[in-house]
């Protein structure tokens, strides 16, 4: 099974976002996948209640209290972290976790919520002797924007990946509403954004 952790301390980076894209690309390839919702708001959740029935199965557990074993002969877990994370949670999560996806926003408030999170994150051991991979995601990039251009100079300071950039669009609360994702959208507008994934899809398909 390979375990995927989508974090940050920072509330409102898009971790649900990642965290249901990353579930039902694993889902449409036949995987059996969970989503372990960590969050209060439960949004991971509720996302999987407006799923359709005919689309590829995706099985959510509640994490939002406690943290609970995945049955056994899963492919793919995906846990979507809660936005408060203690030490005790950043410890706990990562135990279960192979690969930890960081999303950040443009904006000096996030950058700084997530530097604070990566330090917390090196100071894990399993992380520190590299026996996690760590990828950084920026998320609702707005092209030519100056806050745009002052995250990839944050980016550079990181000494973690960069491994893809997402850029802002409706379609991603449009397919959210239908417990859908950019990923599964038939809609032609979606491509561009669903290939701007490619990077962090093969970067977890040669994890697993």
């Amino acid at each position: 099974m390979l375990s995927v952790l989508v974090g940050n301390i920072k509330g409102g980076c898009g971790k649900t976002t990642i965290a249901t894209h990353l579930a039902s690309s694993f889902a449409a390839t036949g995987l059996s996948t969970i989503i372990a919702d960590c969050d209060r708001q439960k949004s991971s959740l509720n996302w999987l209640k407006r799923r359709d029935e005919a689309a590829p199965t995706i099985t959510g557990l509640d994490w939002s209290k406690t943290l609970g074993n995945p049955p056994k002969g899963i492919d793919r877990l995906v846990i979507d972290a809660p936005a408060a994370m203690h030490h005790d949670d950043v410890e706990d999560l990562i135990a279960i976790a192979d690969v930890v996806v960081v999303p950040v926003l443009p904006g000096a408030f996030d950058q700084d919520a997530t530097a604070h999170f990566l330090k917390k994150l090196s100071a894990v051991k399993a992380v520190r002797k590299n026996k996690r991979v760590v990828a950084i995601i920026g998320n609702r990039l707005r092209l030519g924007a100056k806050a745009t251009e002052q995250l990839d100079v944050f980016f550079e300071s990181l000494g973690f990946p960069v491994v893809a950039r997402l850029r802002d669009s409706q379609i991603y609360p449009t397919t959210a509403a239908l417990g859908s994702s950019v990923l599964e959208s038939r809609d032609r507008r979606a491509r561009d954004y669903a290939a701007e994934w490619t990077p962090l899809l093969d970067l977890l398909a040669r994890q697993g």
